[in-house]
């Protein structure tokens, strides 16, 4: 019979046999995942404890699915709600989406299920897909016709305002769809988003559009994606997602002479390095003409 206990907020497992006695911490804060967990975890100290065996388990991916999902990763609501679409879709048959670099992530985060089941025990071999686990970055920036069509003619005014203040601010969609009044302040919004907490800078035009505003945005990922391609379609702009706003104001202000820790810091970036691991390949075709 295994006991569960917590220490220093940490959820443990303990279970004994003639004198005998292993513990295992659970590494999760929360009694719900622990009592999810304690059923394959006590199976296992038993098994190790009696002697039955001590080779690791093999259970079935779907289970390995369930534990990985129910594990305290300290994921942010976003990684967990992309890794549950994901393994959800794979252990139901579907097939992997055709475009390269969706391909790539799906493929990359069904390989780091199967290890953390190796590394746990749960599983003999780690059954990972072969393939591209990277993808190509995507470097589409719209040109500064496409950009003052987008900007200009978009018809629902409310939605206009929300594009123009995506690109004015260079935010992710998910960090502006709702913003509350009490995280706006003079210069700056208080966002979250994929990157948890972050403070977003606004400049004269971004304040010039939240001060025009009487209601706020409270827009769905879904919304935002379906009506921005459909606006695109209408005005004949090609291949163009709402993030490439993004990265267009991260292209533009490198253009302008903005130094690159600037753009950094603007953008949310983690280090300057991913910046430039962005943007190296766009500002490649800005270099100025030369001779060997």
């Amino acid at each position: 019979m295994a006991t569960l206990y917590k220490n220093r907020d940490v959820w443990y497992i303990t279970a004994s046999y003639e004198n005998q006695r292993l513990t295992r911490s659970l590494r999760t804060k929360s009694k719900k995942v622990a009592l999810k967990l304690k059923s394959g975890i006590e199976l296992e100290l038993l098994e190790e404890l009696t002697g039955v065996s001590n080779r690791k388990l093999n259970l079935p991916f779907e289970e390995v699915v369930s534990r990985y999902l129910s594990y305290d990763h300290n994921w942010s609501k976003r990684t967990r709600e992309l890794n549950t679409y994901i393994l959800k879709a794979y252990i139901s048959g579907k097939t992997l989406p055709p475009h390269p670099t969706t391909k790539a992530i799906h493929r990359r985060m069904i390989n780091i299920c199967w290890n953390w089941g190796f590394k746990n025990g749960l599983v003999k071999k780690a059954l990972k897909l072969e393939g591209d686990t990277k993808g190509e970055s995507r470097n589409r920036v719209l040109s500064d016709s496409e950009l003052k069509t987008l900007l200009d003619e978009i018809e629902d005014n409310r939605f206009n305002l929300f594009v123009r203040f995506a690109y004015y601010t260079g935010a992710r969609s998910g960090e502006i769809r709702s913003i509350s009044r009490e995280n706006i302040f003079s210069n700056h919004i208080v966002a979250y988003g994929k990157s948890g907490k972050r403070l977003i800078k606004l400049n004269n035009q971004a304040q010039e559009i939240l001060s025009g505003v009487d209601e706020l945005w409270n827009y769905s990922k879904d919304f935002v994606s379906h009506k921005f391609k459909k606006e695109a379609r209408r005005l004949g702009i090609p291949d163009i997602r709402f993030h490439d706003l993004r990265r267009t104001f991260g292209y533009n202000l490198i253009r302008q002479g903005r130094p690159i820790y600037e753009v950094s810091k603007l953008l949310g970036h983690s280090s300057v390095t991913t910046t430039e691991r962005h943007y190296a390949p766009l500002l490649a075709t800005e270099i100025d003409d030369f001779v060997l």
